[in-house]
């Protein structure tokens, strides 16, 4: 039986689910899981939603609790990473100090400066991860969910010899809703996308083998559909192509959504709701602590993570193609070599095999590229601690560039730098 460590396991809902998947395969449900998180009370709540879990698939998995993560990864086989550093504090200061200069976002965790500040904090984690899995577990997979993807996947992967691949949901999100806007049985869908984390393209999108993209284009023109996805079918309209992740997200990885008042009103971007967000984060952690205290049950549901199939195709050598982040060794040609890229995989016990795309239509590489700028920067800053590389990432994020002036993102992160402090790598804060 395998033994699959989760990092971060204090994320009730993702162990929730993930647990709840893997232990719902038989040749699962005698695996070991190893819980790692450095905040007692969550690992507290991880324990109680794993035995839950267990309990209510009537499974009878070996569950170790570990607030030291060198121990919880002694042996294994798999590592789950869902780790935020700094947690929710930090990434609220990613948000509300650029408004102070005027700059919108409206997730920043992906790109932009929230995206940068957020992977200069935990790369240095992930690479502290790996030096222990290098010596407790050197053969085995690191799974990551912990964003910005491509930022982190593209350090794992350059600063050690992990295996690593980077997971996301936004691909099997995107092919459910598209398949919902054109009235199809998702069952009935086939697609195939490429591209960058959050901003992969549908190549191809078929409903029974036949293009589905003249039936969007149908949907497209019902106002009710459109208000759903406005950045989104806005893109697909001037690109040809409809983009993973959703409206809110994508808004702020472009130039054209946010900065005008009058854009952000047209294209219904959620710009202030961040904040409440966090908040309603921190009261349902606290509202499904209580309810695991006092034995309730929760509804437990096949989810479309990536991370239990993979494992259980390796496991049982039964081939599954999934989207994955990866090192682009070619696979798509018009990118950067060496970049992060989001492309098909087909995972089996041998191991993981990424699919070569070839060329993404020019004006779709054109816009992943501005994208890859970024990420490329904020990645050598962390791993060669050059501060400037932090400056540099700043001034060519799309989002950023189209808001304020080079004296303004030169003040923006030198106040961000030295707002969360320890948490960004030594040689950047002195």
């Amino acid at each position: 039986m395998p033994k699959i460590t989760m990092i971060g396991a204090g994320s009730v809902v993702f162990t929730k689910n993930l647990l709840g998947d893997m232990l719902s395969y038989p040749e699962l449900q005698d695996a070991t899981f190893a819980l790692h998180d450095i905040n007692p009370e969550r690992l507290d709540a991880a324990e109680r939603m794993a035995q839950w879990t267990a309990q209510a698939l009537g499974a009878h998995p070996k569950l170790e609790i570990h607030p030291e993560r060198k121990a919880a990864l002694e042996g294994a086989d798999y590592i789950i990473n869902t780790i935020q550093v700094g947690m929710l504090d930090a990434w609220l200061r990613d948000w509300k100090i650029p408004r102070k200069y005027g700059l919108q976002q409206t997730v920043a965790d992906t790109l932009g400066i929230g995206g940068i500040f957020r992977a200069l904090r935990t790369i240095p984690v992930m690479l502290g991860i790996a030096a222990d899995m290098q010596q407790s577990c050197p053969q085995a997979l690191f799974l990551n969910y912990t964003n910005p993807m491509a930022m982190l996947t593209w350090a794992m992967y350059k600063a050690t010899p992990i295996k690593v691949v980077g997971l996301c949901h936004s691909v099997q999100g995107t092919s459910r809703r598209l398949a919902e806007y054109i009235g199809a049985p998702y069952e009935e869908i086939t697609y195939v996308s490429a591209g960058i984390n959050h901003q992969a393209w549908l190549l191809r999108f078929e409903w029974r083998g036949e293009d589905a993209y003249p039936l969007l284009r149908q949907a497209m023109a019902k106002p009710e559909i459109t208000a759903r996805d406005t950045v989104r079918f806005e893109l697909f309209r001037r690109l040809g192509y409809f983009v993973t992740e959703s409206s809110e997200h994508n808004a702020e990885y472009v130039p054209y959504f946010l900065k005008r008042e009058e854009l952000i009103r047209r294209f219904n971007i959620p710009v202030d709701v961040l904040e409440t967000n966090i908040g309603l984060m921190r009261e349902y952690f606290a509202d499904t602590y209580e309810k695991l205290k006092r034995g309730e049950p929760f509804d437990i549901r096949r989810s479309h993570e990536y991370a239990p199939q993979i494992i259980h195709a390796m496991e049982t050598d039964t081939p599954f193609l999934f989207y994955g982040n990866v090192e682009n060794t070619g696979l798509i040609e018009n990118l950067p070599r060496g970049c992060c890229v989001e492309v098909p995989v087909v995972a089996q016990r041998s191991g993981l095999h990424p699919c070569h795309v070839g060329e993404l239509p020019p004006q779709l590489a054109a816009i992943n590229r501005t994208n890859v700028n970024v990420q490329e920067l904020a990645v050598r800053a962390a791993l060669e601690g050059k501060r400037e590389h932090v400056y540099h990432a700043a001034m060519l994020d799309p989002n950023a560039a189209s808001m304020l002036s080079l004296d303004e993102i030169w003040a923006l992160v030198d106040e961000l730098i030295a707002s969360h402090g320890e948490l960004m790598p030594e040689a950047i804060r002195t």
